[in-house]
């Protein structure tokens, strides 16, 4: 039986599934498919017909090779293929004429004329073949500052030119509360992931998309004013797309940079990110809002509002083409950790909540926090400076971690009642702080005592679980001693 080839899959997809078939594509005069930073990017969002349509390569000339290399090709296969602009024009031609447009406009030329000369020569142009020239300029060596330039200013050149955008141009409903519609063409043009996942409530890509449409409307608000005062006056609240900001920066550039070797948007993307969130910053604590500060803070809005440009038209996309169901979950369980940004509270995933638990390797031990081994975990709690001591429901000791301890703690004690490690004189106590954490009265109790000439701080913690229940006491003993030498100084 012959090997199934989809033509509706990406060339990234392919390649995994038939390793062979990268070689094949070399033959057909598909160069760059070995080049790995491209694979693992532009090849996640093209298929093999629209790599075809970008180099101008007959789309005939395809089929047959691959059948004569044994593949059953499914999916949709046009006969023949055009090239996007002039027919003489390859695709490293246009991706070179790319590049010189984007270091013309580094070097200050006129946005409009090179705009009109873009215009002459494309009729379209992918996302993709943007981000292809980006990463191409920077393997050629091109400093990050330069490429972190272009990238502010490659949004005017393109914007309502990439085929994201004349797709989804007949749906953006300008009274749809979240630009939805819009979104999910040009994302589906992209890869076919991110409609889908920004249709799924709670979704990672439905939160930032929903917080990108609550800052453009923002922004749009911001920009429709002209008294100084009352935009400054936004400020407070434009300033909550740090929030924003440092979700992408701790939950998406990280992860496609080091698992799926995507630099592009980590070097540039997040820089810009900081650039704008400390520029901001900057403006809002200054009193005076003179000529200077009115054009600068025209310039990081605008900045700000490409940003939103580009992460819908090209970072979104690529990360739903690249990011695994239980990644998005991990992100999702990660991204409770951040306040709410722009006044849009994340819904919840119902699937993600179902399944909390990491995976973990035999032998360790899986929790939602991580996963460690036995060896790992022990010796963890053993390099933490504290005493600790957990005792469960029913006052049963059932750990104490190793080590010197000025309370002492036999491992003998191990499974016996809590209360028969104390003298009949404090055993009273114990018993009232823990029926009182039990009980929820209270949720911690500190104590303070000199103990072999140093001070000490014992704190009682009631441990309950997801659902408040109560599950045990944690004592946690802390030598203080370098607290009271630091402020004596």
């Amino acid at each position: 039986m012959g090997k199934k080839l989809d033509l509706s899959r990406s060339v990234y997809d392919l390649t995994k599934q038939y390793p062979e078939l990268i070689d094949i594509m070399v033959g057909l005069g598909f160069s760059d498919i070995t080049k790995k930073f491209l694979l693992n990017s532009v090849g996640k969002l093209v298929t093999i017909p629209k790599g075809a349509a970008m180099r101008g390569i007959d789309m005939t000339t395809i089929v047959t090779t691959l059948m004569a290399h044994g593949f059953e090709l499914e999916g949709e296969a046009p006969q023949s293929a055009s090239p996007v602009s002039a027919p003489e024009e390859t695709h490293a031609d246009r991706t070179n004429r790319l590049k010189s447009y984007l270091k013309r406009l580094g070097e200050g030329e006129d946005l409009e004329q090179v705009r009109k000369e873009f215009a002459e020569n494309f009729s379209q142009v992918e996302a993709s073949e943007i981000m292809q020239a980006e990463q191409e300029l920077m393997a050629e060596g091109v400093p990050l500052e330069e490429v972190q330039r272009l990238c502010d200013v490659h949004s005017g050149l393109f914007h309502g030119a990439t085929g994201e955008e004349q797709t989804s141009g007949s749906h953006s409903g300008a009274g749809h509360a979240h630009n939805h519609d819009a979104i999910h063409a040009m994302a589906e043009a992209n890869s076919g992931r991110a409609a889908d996942l920004s249709r799924i409530d709670g979704h990672p890509i439905q939160t930032l998309m929903r917080e990108n449409a609550a800052m453009e409307a923002l922004l749009n608000e911001a920009f429709g004013l002209e008294d100084r005062e009352q935009v400054a006056a936004l400020l407070p609240r434009l300033r909550e797309i740090a929030i924003h900001y440092a979700k992408k920066g701790d939950l998406l550039y990280p992860h496609l940079k080091v698992k799926y070797d995507i630099s592009g948007p980590s070097q540039v993307m997040w820089t810009i990110d900081d650039e704008i969130r400390n520029e901001m910053g900057i403006l809002a604590r200054k009193s005076v809002h003179d000529e200077l500060w009115w054009g600068r803070l025209q310039a990081v809005l605008t900045r700000a509002k490409e940003m939103i440009y580009k992460e819908n038209n090209i970072l979104l996309p690529i990360c739903a083409a690249n990011f695994t169901q239980a990644e998005w979950q991990h992100i999702y369980r990660d991204g409770k950790d951040y306040a709410v940004c722009l006044g849009v509270e994340p819904l919840v995933w119902a699937e993600a909540e179902r399944n909390e638990t990491p995976n973990g390797r035999e032998g360790e031990i899986v929790m939602p926090g991580g996963h460690l081994t036995l060896a790992q975990l022990t010796a963890m709690l053993n390099t933490i400076p504290l005493e600790i001591t957990f005792v469960d429901a029913d006052n049963i000791n059932r750990y104490f971690n190793e080590g010197p301890k000025v309370l002492k703690r036999p491992s003998m004690a191990i499974d016996r009642e809590v209360f028969s490690c104390h003298p009949p004189k404090i055993e009273p106590m114990v018993r009232s702080i823990i029926d009182d954490l039990r009980s929820g009265k209270r949720d911690q109790v500190q104590m303070w005592m000199e103990k072999l000439g140093r001070t000490m701080l014992v704190n009682y913690m009631a441990v309950r679980d997801k659902a408040g229940n109560y599950v045990g006491t944690v004592e946690v003993v802390q030598d203080m001693e370098f607290a009271k030498q630091h402020f004596l100084r």
